[in-house]
């Protein structure tokens, strides 16, 4: 079904949010001298972070002051955003790490969510030039170009990228795995989503805002993402999380959480 005219105009206004946000953390991450800090639980952020995230809620929250807000850098206030059906869920800087040691594995990443579900979601990777954007039943795009992914149910020499934990109960079947953790999960999703991995796993709680809009992509790519247990993702729940990842295209999806439940 095609995206409503208030759907396109939401797009819109996220999609180019997203781009100048990119831009400004391009500019950010050139800069010598850049502040951070290491937050109460053990995660670093930095004045880019913190830039970006006013950035996007100046473009997004005074745009549509009606809707929700969840993101990584604005305390959260669970009451308030789940009275409210439409919630923008942002990550500011997906990578900190990557961008505090100069290195290109980061990026910023926001989706819209309705009732629960996202229905936009945009990952910019500007140090690549690389713009991954998905709009609900009209598919997802790298940089305009049609995303559509090459299933398969065979996971013998499948390249997925996760956790240590995750990837060790894969290891019997020949998988070959990525546990270095250079890509942060939004880029994680969005390459699955671009083909250029077969699968996404990982064990544990990873946030809303880790997920939501590469969760959109791989989706609209034809793909599938549940928690590790197989169960979709529901946001705007009182506790921002979900338990763990599971992401590829719909046959190796089924074939990933088969074989994680085999001792």
């Amino acid at each position: 079904m095609p995206a409503s005219d208030a759907l396109k105009d939401d797009a819109t206004l996220l999609f180019d949010a997203v781009r100048e946000a990119g831009e400004l953390g391009r500019s950010l991450s050139a800069r010598s001298g850049l502040q951070c800090w290491t937050k109460p639980d053990g995660s670093q952020v930095t004045e880019g972070d913190l830039a970006i995230n006013d950035l996007l809620a100046e473009r997004l929250k005074s745009a549509r002051p009606s809707y929700g807000w969840l993101s990584e850098e604005t305390p959260d206030m669970p009451q308030g955003r789940m009275a409210q059906e439409k919630l923008w869920i942002i990550d500011p800087i997906d990578g900190t790490r990557a961008f505090i040691e100069g290195r290109k594995e980061w990026c910023v990443a926001a989706a819209l969510a309705i009732g629960g579900r996202p229905v936009l979601g945009a990952v910019y990777r500007p140090l690549r030039d690389e713009f991954y954007a998905a709009t609900v039943g009209e598919g997802a795009r790298l940089n305009g170009e049609q995303l559509l992914i090459a299933d398969s149910m065979g996971l013998e020499g499948a390249v997925i990228a996760g956790n240590r934990k995750a990837l060790s109960g894969l290891a019997h079947l020949g998988i070959t795995g990525d546990a270095s953790g250079q890509l942060p999960l939004q880029l994680r999703l969005a390459y699955v989503a671009a083909g250029r991995l077969d699968g996404a796993v990982s064990i544990g709680k990873r946030h809303d805002w880790d997920l939501a809009a590469g969760e959109l992509l791989v989706i609209e790519a034809g793909g599938a993402v549940s928690s590790s247990s197989g169960e979709g993702y529901i946001y705007n729940r009182p506790e921002p999380w979900q338990q763990g990842l599971i992401a590829a295209g719909a046959k190796r999806h089924a074939a990933l959480i088969e074989a994680l439940r085999t001792p």
